[in-house]
């Protein structure tokens, strides 16, 4: 038998430092997104729409992926996405310049639809894995994201006074950093990720498990009737509305406490260490545990972030808190992405992950959206409580589906 784990941790590397450079462009961007639309929009109203339409656009362009990455390959998605981010990035500087809110929401649809594009790559390294190596091949790639959550916000101030120094506004800046991390991107996936994952994916099932490729795949409706594939997808849902719900309105929260742009960007760093920095242990975890105990605490350590949000407005508090919002979304991610992973054969892995990633994207939309208009007209602590609320629904579930006994993997 042809052994392909040099070929999976090859892989899996090349996706990691893909994730990383986009990552640290997508984070630098996010620190600054509220402040910009709110400026750009005249209103605090429109703080989280930046966001939304980015969210938005990433969550109908995951479907759009899914489907061409089983046609042209992972290799040419992923690369093919980080080139539009760079030309979503580069109209992002230009609409600054202008005072364009359409010009820079359009660059913020492009750079969404990179990031679509990047998550999917967590599945490509998936899908080169055994079962029991695919919560830590997915946590890997996740982990990407620590390079960007500290290089990301650690970029906006020195980028800031860069871009002043040609004689642009400092909020530039971030987005100048963009466009180039995620064009040395595109080159390192379109250059090292060979062999294609889809096609080593099918290798690796052929060889370990045949009786995967026999038949026709499920329609996505029924995949998701059942009950693992069901928490999985609740489990990344409601992960990515609390997280998003909090995150995109904390830094006008703080503007509001006339909180500096590096105290801003120091808690959004802790927020980003927090959603990234320990996926090498929630993976691990994943593979040793189950991948329902994971998403159970996931949920226990956002509700725990949520209530605790709104306490107090200083740095080390909101650092803390969104470090723990930040960990719980982890926990929820990476066991509900290895507990889908485990549910698909070959034939339906790219669009069903690409239909999943769509619902995702489109309730944290809604969450970003929503996020700004209940700040304007209530309250910080408003958006946390209700997000709290939300955390108890994937907790119940784990909790159920744990004592239904063990969750069995698929090739």
């Amino acid at each position: 038998m042809t052994d392909y784990s040099p070929i999976a941790r090859r892989t899996t590397l090349i996706l990691f430092i893909a994730q990383s450079l986009a990552s640290a462009g997508f984070i630098a961007a996010a620190t600054l997104n509220s402040i910009l639309g709110a400026k750009l929009a005249n209103s605090a109203v429109w703080a989280g729409l930046p966001s939304a339409v980015y969210l938005l656009a990433g969550a109908f362009a995951s479907l759009f992926w899914g489907r061409l990455m089983d046609v042209t390959g992972r290799r040419n998605g992923i690369a093919g996405g980080l080139l539009i981010g760079a030309l979503g990035a580069g109209l992002v500087v230009y609409a600054v310049g202008a005072g364009s809110l359409g010009i820079f929401l359009l660059g913020m649809a492009m750079m969404g639809i990179a990031n679509a594009a990047v998550a999917l790559g967590r599945f490509a390294a998936a899908e080169v894995n055994l079962p029991e190596n695919r919560g830590r091949a997915i946590s890997y790639v996740v982990l990407g994201g620590t390079v960007g959550a500290i290089l990301g916000p650690l970029l906006v101030g020195p980028t800031g006074l860069y871009a002043v120094s040609l004689g642009m506004d400092e909020l530039a800046g971030a987005y100048l950093a963009s466009l180039v991390l995620f064009l040395i991107g595109a080159v390192v996936v379109f250059i090292a990720l060979r062999p294609d994952p889809r096609d080593v994916g099918r290798l690796v099932a052929a060889q370990y498990a045949p009786d995967s490729l026999e038949g026709v795949a499920r329609p996505i409706l029924e995949i998701f009737r059942q009950p693992a594939a069901l928490l999985a997808l609740t489990a990344m849902i409601i992960g990515q509305v609390c997280m998003v719900a909090i995150m995109v309105i904390t830094s006008l929260h703080m503007v509001g406490h006339q909180h500096a742009l590096n105290s801003i960007a120091a808690v959004l760093s802790a927020h980003t260490i927090g959603m990234f920095a320990f996926s090498i242990v929630s993976g691990r975890l994943a593979d040793r545990w189950g991948r329902a105990p994971v998403i159970l605490t996931g949920a226990g350590v956002l509700f725990l972030a949520c209530v605790t949000a709104p306490l107090s407005p200083e740095v080390l508090p909101l650092a803390v808190s969104l470090f723990l919002l930040g960990l719980g979304w982890n926990f929820c991610f990476v066991g509900g992405s290895t507990l889908l992973a485990d549910q698909l054969a070959p034939a339906e892995r790219s669009r069903t992950q690409g239909f999943n990633d769509l619902l995702v994207g489109l309730a944290s939309a809604l969450a970003s959206l929503g996020s700004g208009i209940v700040f304007a007209a209530s309250s910080y602590a408003a958006i946390s409580l209700l997000a709290a609320a939300l955390a108890l629904i994937p907790f119940g579930m784990a909790l159920a589906w744990m004592r239904r006994g063990p969750v069995p993997a698929a090739a």
